[in-house]
């Protein structure tokens, strides 16, 4: 039972020794995929936007303004 505890335990250092080491590269990876989906949630919505706040533009023009001088 000594022997079982002790393979246990070690396994446990273990375990927690490589997931310390790899979480700085974890955490990169996984900024990295958030940043490249935000781009592209921001860049699917930007035209959406612009559409909606540009006028339409005018499709005839009317008269000349005369100048008072």
């Amino acid at each position: 039972m000594s022997v079982a505890s002790f393979v246990m335990s070690g396994a446990v250092i273990t375990g927690t020794v490589v997931f310390y080491t790899r979480i700085p590269s974890l955490t990169k990876h996984y900024i990295s995929e958030m940043k490249t989906e935000l781009t592209k949630m921001v860049a699917d919505m930007i035209p959406a936007q612009i559409e909606e706040v540009m006028p339409e533009l005018p499709t005839e023009t009317g008269l000349p303004i005369k100048s008072p001088f």
